[in-house]
């Protein structure tokens, strides 16, 4: 019976993939482990063949994009515990140890590395990465949800098999880092951090920091409509309340507010409204693409229809 299964999502990492393979070999071998390495691979280059005769199973996904790798492989996997990480030798495989422990000793069903606890090598991550993008994504991700990571975007990762079978995973791109803590986070699992060490790439680096960190912003924001939307919309509703009442009734705060005031406080709630609504469109949208579930959503599609109104 396997034990423990590693997955790899290599995009053209043909100078790296022997590496990380060889690491995971020699922990299997030093920890007695019963494991299978499975590459998910969308290379045009040598890396399938360099896996394929280091006896790694060799996927190959249907469409691209690094969750939906992941998505894919996951299908394949026979062990009790799975392993991700990326294939350009920046996660050192020979830390998967720590990674399996707090699964083992019930600690943790998910158990996420930290770059920022761990250490850095030079030259390992971009100054913009460190200190502005990955804090900035972290700190939005743990107050919108309430996660309580200090790396959430690191890829190096380990989870029980049957609490991955709960998570509903569907991000096709980097988002899909930040999709797994929400997930793990909505179906309370108990999710821990260990520090791990980060080194350089070896090979041309496939991050593009913008376009990327938007698609975790962008994900984030579509999975609370309660902090883009209804948080928002009340703010402005309680501005026009508040200017609308303090033209009705000429109240003096340093002067006496009148129609203008009336007039904007009106057009306030209005604009609040709007966003409102938007909000509950949001999590309509989410529910029925099944990223999450809402009471409100649930209550609209059960009582609201062309014939109630």
């Amino acid at each position: 019976m396997v034990e423990v299964t590693i997955i790899i999502p290599p995009l053209h990492e043909a100078q790296s993939i022997a590496n990380c393979i060889q690491k995971i070999k020699k922990i299997f071998s030093e920890y007695n482990i019963k494991g299978e390495i499975i590459v998910s691979d969308s290379s045009t280059d040598k890396t399938p063949e360099i896996a394929k005769k280091l006896g790694a199973k060799v996927v190959y996904p249907d469409k691209k994009g690094y969750g939906y790798a992941y998505i894919y492989a996951f299908k394949y996997a026979k062990g009790k515990y799975i392993v991700i990480g990326d294939g350009d030798a920046t996660y050192d495989f020979t830390e998967i140890p720590k990674l399996l422990n707090p699964l083992k000793n019930g600690e943790a069903d998910l158990v996420v590395g930290s770059r920022l606890k761990g250490k850095i090598m030079p030259g390992a991550m971009p100054w913009l990465h460190r200190y502005i993008g990955n804090p900035l994504l972290t700190k939005i991700l743990n107050l919108f949800f309430k996660i309580g990571v200090s790396d959430a975007h690191c890829g190096f990762r380990a989870i029980k098999k049957d609490a991955l079978q709960k998570l509903n995973l569907k991000a096709p791109g980097m988002e899909f880092a930040s999709e797994m803590l929400i997930e793990a986070k909505r179906k309370n699992l108990k999710i821990k951090e260990v520090p791990i060490t980060y080194h350089p790439r070896q090979g041309r680096s496939k991050l593009h920091s913008f376009r990327d960190g938007w698609r975790h912003l962008k994900f984030m924001l579509i999975q609370a409509p309660n902090w883009l939307y209804i948080l928002p919309a009340s703010i402005f509703f309680t501005i026009g309340v508040l200017l609308l009442t303090l033209g009705t009734f000429k109240i003096n705060i340093g002067y006496i507010p009148g129609t203008y005031s009336m007039v904007i406080g009106s057009l306030v709630i209005i604009l609040s409204l709007q966003i409102t609504y938007l909000g509950i469109f949001s999590k309509l949208y989410g529910e029925i693409k099944g990223y999450f579930k809402s009471r409100m959503a649930t209550w609209i599609k059960k009582h609201l229809n062309l014939e109630k109104g």
